[in-house]
């Protein structure tokens, strides 16, 4: 799932994101949540379906789509590349 960054003010919560962004909860990552990444500046983020993250990089929302590659541990015997 993509990710998303959005300014929101202090305290916001994902529900807050959500309507901000006018997504359906099924369209969001709600065990990820919403991460605080600069409190202070209000910089959230948040994990998406494909489809909601096209919408949002062709909108005027705000939000700054990310990709959130998988990330897995080297199988035994192999170097990390």
């Amino acid at each position: 799932m993509p990710l998303l960054t959005i300014r929101l003010p202090q305290g916001a919560t994902l529900d807050d994101a959500v309507r901000k962004l006018g997504l359906a909860e099924s369209e969001v990552d709600t065990a990820y949540g919403l991460i605080p990444l600069d409190p202070d500046q209000g910089l959230h983020a948040l994990r998406v379906t494909d489809a909601a993250a096209q919408r949002m990089s062709e909108s005027e929302s705000g939000a700054t789509v990310f990709a959130d590659p998988r990330i897995e541990p080297a199988k035994d015997g192999e170097s990390p590349a």
